[in-house]
């Protein structure tokens, strides 16, 4: 265990990338900087991420790709550290970078590289980092702080918050942050979980039963918002890139809309087909373009009577096609912080300097990262909101 010092200028109480970003930029402006984090290990959740390659920003990061309380907090932030700024960070370290799709990137080799240079520019810049260091306490002593661990006490002139939110408990998720900022009288958006599959009431899984595994592009939408990406049907409910996206804007009892191969033109499609294919059976034109185990599952539950092309109305298949774009699922609930990439929720934006993350009340006492009210979309957005609300601190603690 390394020895504690007395006293620093900043402590940073998380050891992911908002708290190493702020630790470097802190350390770098001659502040002297006590990183402390409860885990055996840095930066476990950029490790795990992008399937172990690090999905560690979008070219397309901005304000209107985050869900908050209030969505232009995050302009400040961002406005003082772009994406841009990043990726030219990421390359000064010769990290070989690729772009999936969607502006989304992604290390070549491994997330390790991102991790390493996080910890090397913070430790290079005079910063200390110290593990397996549980806080139990944070107070206010005059106009310092005192951090209290179980191998001894540090005072400092500010302490950040910077240990992320609630999802993903098996690396080490708590409400420490959430508990700090009640402590200080902070107001906060209730925690909920967020980029995570929904789950289906019984009733429902009998429909889905024996479906699961099957994927299709679709357009899903919630209220007006609306994204175009697969969706998967699980033993439980429905995952992948769309529903995840669209569950950051998803609230209990909410419907949400799924309109499957949003490319075809339905109508367009069958009216084409009765004259094309006259003879063939409903069933097996929708089984050409859909997943057969799906098509008979709608035709042995009874929602759409089989009959040949040549016999569609007008009237049927517009309700066919209405059936498969505006297809909806209710669902019970979602996985849970367990399988949630991130928290949506957090301390309330009011409470913060958007230009530096400082709480408004409490002088030197800063909040980054997840733990604050600002949740980006799936693909690198949540890492941006990382990097960038810790620079803004960094620059002011």
């Amino acid at each position: 265990m390394a020895t504690l010092p007395n006293s620093v200028d900043v402590i940073i109480i998380g050891a992911g990338g908002a708290g190493l970003m702020c630790a470097t930029e802190a350390a770098n402006r001659g502040r002297t900087v006590l990183v402390l984090d409860h885990a055996e290990k840095v930066g476990k959740k950029i490790l795990i991420s992008g399937g172990g390659r690090c999905n560690f920003t979008n070219t397309g990061a901005k304000a209107e790709c985050y869900v908050s309380g209030n969505p232009h907090f995050c302009k400040s932030a961002f406005g003082q550290y772009t994406q841009h700024d990043f990726i030219s960070l990421v390359e000064a370290h010769n990290i070989a970078y690729h772009e999936k799709k969607l502006g989304q990137l992604f290390c070549d080799k491994s997330a390790q590289q991102i991790v390493d240079m996080l910890v090397g520019d913070a430790e290079q810049a005079g910063a200390q980092i110290v593990l397996s260091c549980p806080v139990t306490e944070v107070a206010k002593q005059g106009d310092d702080f005192v951090v209290v661990t179980p191998y001894g006490s540090v005072k400092a002139q500010s302490v950040v918050i910077a240990c992320g939110g609630l999802s993903i408990p098996k690396i080490g998720a708590t409400d420490f942050g959430y508990r700090i900022a009640k402590q200080f009288g902070l107001k906060l958006v209730a925690p909920e979980p967020a980029l995570v599959p929904f789950t289906f009431s019984q009733q429902d899984l009998d429909f889905y039963e024996g479906l699961s595994g099957i994927s299709l592009e679709a357009d899903v939408s919630c209220g007006k918002v609306t994204f175009r990406e697969n969706i998967l049907i699980t033993h439980r409910g429905v995952s992948g890139p769309a529903i995840l996206q669209i569950s950051s804007y998803w609230k209990k009892g909410d419907d949400v809309y799924v309109h499957m191969l949003p490319t075809l033109d339905w109508e367009e499609h069958l009216k084409a087909m009765r004259t094309q294919a006259a003879k063939q059976e409903l069933k097996t034109i929708l089984g050409d373009i859909l997943p057969k185990r799906l098509v008979s599952r709608v035709f042995e539950v009874g929602h759409m009577q089989n009959m040949q092309a040549s016999h569609l109305s007008d009237k049927d298949i517009r309700m066919v096609a209405s059936y498969f774009t505006r297809f909806k699922i209710t669902p019970n609930g979602t996985e849970g912080f367990r399988k949630a990439e991130v928290t949506r929720g957090g301390v309330h934006t009011s409470e913060l300097d958007a230009r530096t993350l400082e709480a408004k009340k409490i002088p030197g006492l800063y909040f980054v990262g997840e733990v604050v009210d600002v949740t980006g979309w799936l693909g690198g957005y949540n890492f941006q909101w990382a990097w960038s609300s810790g620079h803004a601190a960094g620059q002011s603690v």
